[in-house]
């Protein structure tokens, strides 16, 4: 599995990323009124962590000082991610969390562009996220929950722009291993402090396999793959179909039918996604 997943293509291995994530995404949130946000996010990144780390097997006594100074704060940016992002969808939907934290990969994006062309990916992955989000409703959103999705966004760009940095030092399969580990070790204390953990049984554990597969140990394999092959701001906004993936998924799998800005929103971020894959290609 490890070897078939490091094989994979960069673009395609992103793809693959965010549908695992977007699975993922269901199942922590049907943890949520059992074991909490912080409580799901522990079992999630702690499992996740064993199993990387059962897989690679990093000899942490051969890293370097120059590739720990990067790894680290790498892991502690992919954990305060996650467990910001959950703290987010535990007070807002899914679609608008995601949503709103995309502008942390949209900012790397726009700061790595040098060519006009990708300024027109960029403006077109913003359409999408403008009409996607309800700017225009006052439906008694929460406004800590936006707050922590914007948040969650900012250390999302960091997680890409130490990703790529990692990924030229470091073996894919160890960096993401060696992360993932230091990013267990930031979020456990919170599930330990909220007390979720302490509700854990066999089906819940079952199930945290599942979302520590899905939505950690397969996709940011997958990620740190792509990370150390395709620029960062082509990255970002192939990330841009996150928003675009997560209203079809609620269409396919909760029934929830997209309204007109939202297919608009789909159109745009494909194009900006296609558009940023064919420029990239031209590059290599």
């Amino acid at each position: 599995m490890k070897n078939k997943l490091l094989n994979i293509p960069p673009i395609p291995a992103v793809l693959l990323a965010i549908l695992s994530v977007q699975s993922g995404a269901a199942i922590a949130k049907s943890l949520f009124p059992t074991i909490g946000a912080s409580g799901t996010a522990s079992l999630r990144i702690g499992i996740s962590a064993i199993l990387l780390l059962a897989v690679f097997r990093p000899n942490l006594l051969k890293i370097s000082k120059n590739q720990w100074k990067i790894v680290v704060p790498y892991g502690l940016s992919l954990g305060a991610m996650n467990l910001i992002f959950y703290l987010a969808i535990e007070r807002i939907p899914i679609g608008l969390a995601v949503t709103l934290e995309f502008i942390g990969p949209l900012l790397v994006a726009v700061f790595g562009s040098k060519r006009l062309i990708d300024y027109l990916w960029v403006l077109l992955a913003l359409a999408g996220i403008i009409l996607i989000a309800p700017w225009t409703t006052n439906n008694g959103i929460d406004l800590l929950g936006v707050l922590f999705a914007l948040l969650a966004g900012v250390f999302w760009a960091f997680y890409i722009v130490l990703g790529g940095k990692i990924s030229k030092i470091m073996k894919d399969g160890e960096a993401v291993a060696t992360g993932m580990l230091f990013a267990s070790l930031l979020i456990i204390p919170f599930g330990i402090i909220g007390n979720g953990l302490s509700n854990l049984t066999p089906t819940l554990g079952f199930l945290g396999i599942a979302l520590a597969l899905l939505s950690s140990a397969i996709p940011f394999t997958l990620e740190m793959k792509a990370l150390g092959q395709l620029p960062a701001r082509t990255f970002s906004i192939l990330m841009s179909l996150e928003p675009a993936a997560a209203s079809i998924c609620a269409f396919l799998f909760l029934q929830e039918h997209l309204s007109f800005n939202e297919v608009l929103s789909v159109i745009f971020v494909v194009i900006a996604s296609a558009g940023s894959t064919l420029t990239s290609k031209s590059r290599t």
